[in-house]
C-alpha cells in the first residue's frame, strides 16, 4: 500500500498482515492439516473473524518494543483494523485509511504485489519454501512454519489456535530477528456484516485520493 510512513502505524499494518497470513495460508494447505482446512471453510462459507488484539514489535538490535492494541475484523475478501489513531479497510481493490488525529482519509488502489504484507506475495511457493508442522493438545493447536530461504520476510512463524480453531496468537521472527507477537482476545466467528467494511466519516474530513 502506498501511504505516508509513520512508524507508530506499523503495528496496525503488520497485525492485519499476520491475520491475513493465517487466512491465506489456510487456502492452500492440504488435508494433512485439517485445522487449517476447517478455517478456510469458515471464511469461504461467509463467516467473519472478530477479535481484540494486542500487538508487540521488538527490535532485536535496540531492544526497543512498540505495543499497540485495537480491534480487527477479517472476512474472506476484506479486512478492517482499528486502533485509537486510525482505521484501515482493504477490500481487495481499494485501500482506505482514516487518520482520526488529522481527520484525513487516504484512498488508493490496492495492488497486492506492492503490499509487503499481502499473503499471496508471501505465500507463493510456500509448500516448497516452508517446513510445516502441526501439534494438537488439550490446550490448543500449534502450527509452526520454518524456512532457510533468506528472501522470505519471516523465517519462523508459530500460529496458535484454540481447541475450537479460533486464532489465539501469532509469533513471527523476521530475517533480522525482530520478534512480532499478536495476541487475540475474545476472538469469535460471526456472519459477515458488510457494514463493518464501510466508514462513517465526519462531514469535514479531508479526502486524499491517491488514485488520481
Amino acid at each position: 500500500m502506498n501511504w505516508e510512513y509513520d512508524r507508530n502505524y506499523r503495528p496496525v499494518r503488520i497485525t492485519a498482515w499476520m491475520v491475513l497470513f493465517l487466512v491465506g495460508f489456510a487456502s492452500i494447505v492440504e488435508a494433512q492439516h485439517p485445522h487449517f482446512d476447517r478455517l478456510q471453510e469458515r471464511f469461504a462459507n461467509g463467516e467473519m473473524l472478530t477479535a481484540n488484539f494486542v500487538h508487540t514489535y521488538q527490535d532485536s538490535y535496540t531492544g526497543e518494543q512498540n505495543r499497540s492494541d485495537g480491534e480487527i475484523w477479517i472476512a474472506q475478501n476484506a479486512y478492517r483494523v482499528e486502533d485509537p489513531r486510525q482505521t484501515m479497510i482493504v477490500d481487495g481493490e481499494i485501500s482506505r485509511i482514516y487518520d482520526a488525529v488529522r481527520n484525513r482519509l487516504l484512498i488508493n488502489t490496492y495492488i497486492e504485489e506492492e503490499d509487503d504484507f499481502a499473503p499471496s506475495r508471501m505465500l507463493q511457493g510456500v509448500r516448497e519454501v516452508y517446513d510445516v508442522s502441526e501439534v494438537e493438545s488439550r490446550s490448543g493447536i500449534s502450527i509452526r512454519l520454518t524456512t532457510d530461504d533468506p528472501f522470505e520476510l519471516f523465517y519462523e512463524v508459530e500460529i496458535i489456535l484454540t481447541p475450537e480453531g479460533v486464532p489465539l496468537e501469532i509469533r513471527a521472527l523476521d530475517q533480522a530477528d525482530n520478534l512480532l507477537t499478536t495476541r487475540f482476545e475474545s476472538g469469535r466467528f460471526t456472519s459477515v456484516d458488510s457494514a463493518m467494511f464501510e466508514l462513517d466519516l465526519p462531514g469535514d474530513v479531508e479526502r486524499i485520493d491517491l488514485r488520481e
